[in-house]
């Protein structure tokens, strides 16, 4: 594995995204999406407990749900990319938890569609969050992500990041420490209307992304 620069805190806060290798798609149908965001959520949680296949087949096993490593802030899940907005629970969290929960879903992702190797680009990214400007531009960019991308022509009827969570209360696939990012808005309308407000700022970092993050627009 490449040699990791960026350090993790407890209680830090990261900007954790991968793509797919030679930006190929790494979600094809919408199982592999409910299959990544259950690996997230299972892998979440700390250590012991069996691997996510086995405990998919025999729920038999004692799983303390509060009991985390990392908490997920936000998320996104494009076509062939994902964002994760998370922050460090226990000493080395974010790293086993990366770890874990990516081969999880590669091992998967190689029987369901006849592959082999890898399908994430080496290491995850991480970027580390170091102010509250940057944690609300970076919870807004993941969220803008499929509108800038027009996938969709409404953040909240895309059911496969954090937002509709966020603005309408709708279900999450595991729990999300959102009042992170709305604790700091007097009302969830108006972090609606931050975000928003962005979609032409979100176009303008669509083509900073391609540089910066070295990610690739859905095909």
């Amino acid at each position: 594995m490449p040699y990791r620069t960026v350090p993790f805190y407890n209680e830090g806060i990261y900007h954790i995204y991968n793509r797919g290798v030679d930006r190929q798609n790494i979600f094809l149908i919408n199982r592999d999406r409910q299959r990544f965001l259950k690996t997230v959520g299972y892998y979440q949680i700390q250590n012991p407990k069996p691997k996510f296949s086995t405990y998919q087949v025999a729920k038999t096993f004692p799983i303390d749900e509060d009991k985390r490593i990392v908490e997920i802030i936000a998320y996104c899940l494009m076509p062939n990319h994902f964002h994760l907005l998370v922050q460090q629970s226990k000493d080395g969290g974010i790293t086993e938890f990366t770890r874990k929960f990516i081969h999880s879903y590669t091992k998967y992702f190689n029987v369901k569609h006849i592959h082999e190797g890898p399908i994430l680009t080496g290491t995850f990214k991480a970027v580390p969050i170091d102010s509250d400007e940057q944690f609300l531009h970076v919870s807004r960019y993941i969220h803008l992500n499929p509108l800038v991308a027009k996938l969709i022509p409404s953040l909240t009827i895309y059911p496969w990041s954090s937002y509709g969570s966020y603005i309408e209360n709708k279900p999450a696939p595991f729990p999300l420490l959102k009042e992170k990012v709305l604790g700091m808005f007097r009302h969830t309308k108006d972090y609606e209307k931050f975000v928003l407000d962005q979609t032409a700022y979100g176009e303008t970092i669509e083509m900073i992304k391609h540089e910066a993050l070295d990610l690739d627009m859905p095909h």
